[in-house]
């Protein structure tokens, strides 16, 4: 027996029982001739060995990573346009080899990591991702630490991108469910536009699309396995503390969202259904979670009284629930605590680094904590408020006074710099404006490298001058850091899109608005932008028809609706569109466009300015 490092690979077919149950001498046949043409052929090709057949699947052995990940990016696209739907995990580890065939964890590894995979993807363990060329690092995007059968330490799981492929099962919007979203959106559209028309403003019938489920157009019975959970606004007790409660219903939740082992649903999100519900059931199904985290703060001068609980909807059952009596100047130790416990109840694995992280004090003012709780209150990044705007800056420059090393509140005053320039809120905006929006950010970095907000508000004030792959680079360093933060996945949507990366783009709007359920139209507009980027404009007009129902004056989504109607040649219904937007945004012209430059340097920005000519965008010839 010879021991050895070896690149493994792990294959198998999806529901081949079931086939062959339904057709044995068909699915047997198909299933010969995608192994003798494609797999053993593409093995070979890259230096590979099948050691070992399960009938439904196989085995084998390759001389490096590199060859091995290009192997199946090669197989799965074979089977793009094959019968069958092929799950592959590839491990890099110790193999023993008795008589041609292979045991051991390397072995073992990749079985698990292929058990664990979408149909149609490829999952790989971080030994393969240390291990592969460095010029491949955005080939893999992290999926998490995940458990495996008879494996006692978590694997650390990553995905393979593959160029033109289609979505993953859990991304994917079911053919079926899609067509029939398709068909409603754009029926109710109509309706939406005979009310317009006849000048009775469809509010209830916005209402009453605002609250249909997110599965209309996503599928959410193919979620991953992490827990999902939503933290409740924390109820304020007495007097006007709305904003504190407000500010530590955030901050708990961000801190929850930094362990990438959980899906923390989106705090915009829950506010849009705050007493709305009182059966925790049915608040969960609204969601999609299944875990709530509901409470209460209660502040009195220097007295600080939090209560919290978390609720497991399915059954009700109350699994935790706590109360803390400090200081107020322990608040951050509170929020540590409680994030830590809940945690520990839904992910008893968690790292205890991550913990630790958890327990980290952003400063210790706590005039200035407040002066920034008071700014989020006040402003938010995408609201058309220039007063706000300029209140919450002056609210993040008296914290900063307080505390210079203050990170959160330097990057928060980095973002209303670079809104301002970007949406000239009050005509003042100049060049040196956004320099000195990212340089506070820049800042914002330095003080706390863990700051995803840091790296959002940088990419953000990136793409405004002009450099989208600083800005790309910026928005996938905030993913990572906080990977269920669905404003910093839509703004990495938006810089793919700018640089082009259009599968991402949309992949990541979509998960954007699966973590935000209740979101503003803005991730709608980002989705329906990505979609017609990749060209797929039937599904890219379903979701702009979602957004225009419940808003019909939102100017980005009329944009995209203009530029497609334009596309499909629907010219009279194109500038009627056109009217609408100009009504909506009187400063918008063919110019500006061209100026904001919304899909980068990209040969696409061309033919969006050629759509919009043919919705007669002003300044058009």
């Amino acid at each position: 027996m010879e021991r050895k490092l070896a690149a493994i690979m792990a294959a198998d077919i999806v529901s081949y029982s079931l086939m062959m149950a339904e057709n044995e001498a068909s699915t047997y046949k198909e299933l010969r001739t995608v192994f003798d043409n494609l797999i053993e052929p593409t093995v070979a090709q890259h230096g590979g060995r099948i050691f070992k057949m399960t009938g439904d699947g196989f085995l084998a052995m390759f001389p490096s990573v590199n060859e091995a990940v290009d192997a199946g990016t090669a197989i799965q696209q074979g089977f793009d346009n094959a019968p069958f739907e092929l799950r592959i995990g590839i491990n890099l580890g110790d193999v023993i080899e008795d008589n041609g065939d292979m045991y051991g964890d390397g072995v073992n590894v990749a079985t698990r990591l292929e058990a664990m995979a979408d149909p149609g993807s490829i999952f790989v363990s971080g030994a393969v991702v240390m291990a592969a060329d460095r010029n491949r690092g955005e080939v893999f995007a992290r999926v998490g630490r995940r458990r495996a059968k008879n494996i006692p330490e978590r694997l650390n799981v990553y995905r393979v991108r593959r160029a033109q492929s289609s979505w993953s099962r859990w991304r994917k919007i079911p053919r079926v469910l899609y067509g029939t979203a398709a068909r409603w959106s754009y029926g109710v559209a109509a309706v939406a536009l005979v009310l317009i028309g006849t000048q009775i403003q469809p509010l209830s019938l916005a209402a009453m699309v605002s609250r249909l489920p997110a599965a209309l157009l996503f599928d959410q019975t193919r979620a991953d396995p992490r827990p999902s959970v939503a933290v409740m606004p924390f109820a304020a007790m007495g007097g006007d503390q709305s904003y504190f409660a407000d500010g530590l219903t955030e901050d708990v939740t961000t801190a929850l969202a930094r362990n990438s082992e959980l899906q923390i649903i989106a705090r915009d999100s829950t506010y849009a259904v705050r007493g709305q519900e009182s059966d925790m059931r049915k608040l969960g199904a609204k969601l999609g979670v299944s875990y709530v985290v509901e409470g209460s703060a209660r502040r009195e001068g220097d007295r600080l009284r939090v209560s919290a609980q978390l609720i497991d909807v399915k059954s009700g059952a109350h699994l935790w629930s706590r109360s803390f009596d400090r200081q107020v100047a322990d608040v951050f130790t509170v929020q540590s605590e409680l994030t830590t416990e809940i945690v520990a109840q839904l992910a008893p694995y968690i790292g205890r680094s991550e913990a630790i992280a958890a327990a980290q004090r952003p400063t210790d003012n706590l005039q200035a904590y407040d002066l920034l709780l008071r700014a989020r209150h006040r402003y938010r990044h995408g609201v058309q408020d220039a007063e706000a705007l300029m209140e919450a800056r002056g609210m993040y420059q008296r914290a900063l006074e307080m505390d210079p090393a203050y990170a959160a509140a330097r990057a928060g005053l980095a973002l209303t710099y670079i809104a301002d320039v970007a949406r000239r809120s009050n005509g003042r905006a100049t060049a040196h404006e956004l320099e000195l929006g990212l340089s506070e950010a820049r800042q914002a970095v330095r003080l706390d490298p863990n700051l995803s907000l840091g790296y959002q508000v940088i990419s953000f004030g990136l793409a405004v001058q002009g450099d989208y792959a600083g800005g790309l680079q910026a928005a996938k360093r905030a993913v990572e850091l906080n990977p269920n933060d669905p404003d910093s996945m839509m703004a990495l949507a938006k810089a793919q899109v700018r640089f082009g990366d259009y599968a991402d783009a949309v992949a990541n709007a979509e998960r954007a608005r699966r973590l935000h359920p209740m979101a503003p139209e803005y991730y709608a507009y980002v989705h329906g932008q990505a979609l017609y980027a990749a060209d797929r404009r039937d599904e890219s007009a379903a979701v702009i028809s979602e957004c225009l129902l419940r808003a019909p004056r939102d100017a980005n989504c009329l944009l995209i609706q203009a530029a497609l109607q334009g596309r499909r040649g629907d010219i009279e219904v194109a500038q009627l569109t056109m009217a609408n937007l100009v009504a909506a945004q009187p400063t918008f012209s063919l110019e500006a466009e061209r100026s904001y430059r919304r899909f980068g340097n990209k040969p696409l920005m061309e033919q969006f300015l050629k759509d919009l000519t043919v919705a007669k965008a002003p300044g058009a010839a």
